[in-house]
């Protein structure tokens, strides 16, 4: 099942006109199994993103490597895209402005199938693993609501057969009420369809649900990593801990660890 994902010591640097250089990922080593949902948290700002458009070959490394099934990933540029690496798919935060507000859906997604170069499930059946019917398919953007919109993307990432599915802050762009549920449908879809997952968020909450394994970051590093339950309930730095505490706790009922 799938391809692993190993990255090893990634640096990603920006130069800033008359200033020092700004560091976004910093020397950060992740592996992602075949099969396995990761999830990346930390505050706004603090390198994932960066770091998932690096593992997309979106964004270049300044040092260290990231290898997909053995092989290392490269820069996109003007090229086009590698085969193996159109294995590697990615949900946005925003669905409106990654979709294709002048075309339906349905085309979108049959787009992303052909892509793919191999076979997989129809339109009909990617929409309805998303919970959407089929008539979905002759609609535009414009006429789903958010959450509606983030199933789409979906649909569509899973379309082209992916071992690697990436969530960069898929559901952050959503009501409160939809979060859990579209997290956990695409962990559900991802291992249904035969991709690991790595999820990027800021909410450890919602992480904590979907995920086998957490790693936490902060300021481009990684400070900490383990099985979700082992950070959740016994986390080792102070930065986790801060995380921890600062979420929410329904009806004054305590949860977290002492």
């Amino acid at each position: 099942m799938g391809a692993p994902l190993t990255i090893e010591h990634a640096t990603v640097r920006y130069r800033q006109p008359g200033r020092a250089w700004l560091t976004a990922v910093d020397a950060v080593d992740l592996s992602l199994a075949p099969g396995e949902v990761l999830g990346l948290v930390g505050e706004s700002g603090c390198g994932k993103s960066t770091l998932a458009r690096a593992v997309c070959g979106l964004e270049p490394l300044t040092g260290g490597r990231i290898l997909f099934d053995g092989e290392p990933i490269r820069p996109l540029g003007l090229r086009r895209r590698p085969a193996q690496q159109v294995r590697i798919q990615m949900v946005f935060q925003n669905p409106y402005a990654s979709l294709n507000p002048r075309r339906r859906i349905g085309s979108q997604i049959e787009d992303a199938r052909r892509v793919a170069g191999r076979g997989s499930a129809s339109v009909a059946e990617l929409l309805a693993d998303v919970g959407l019917d089929a008539d979905a398919a002759r609609k535009y953007p414009h006429e789903f609501s958010g959450g509606q919109r983030q199933r789409v993307a979906i649909a569509r990432a899973i379309a082209a057969g992916p071992d690697v599915l990436i969530g960069d802050e898929p559901i952050a762009s959503l009501d409160a009420s939809l979060q859990s549920r579209i997290a956990s449908l695409m962990r559900d879809v991802a291992l249904r369809h035969g991709a690991s997952l790595l999820f990027i968020s800021h909410d450890l909450s919602v992480v904590r649900v979907i995920a086998d394994r957490i790693a936490v970051m902060r300021s481009g590093r990684i400070v900490e990593q383990g099985q979700a339950a082992e950070v959740w309930s016994h986390p080792r730095d102070e930065y986790t801990r801060r995380l921890l505490a600062a979420i929410p706790i329904a009806d004054g009922l305590g949860r977290l660890p002492g």
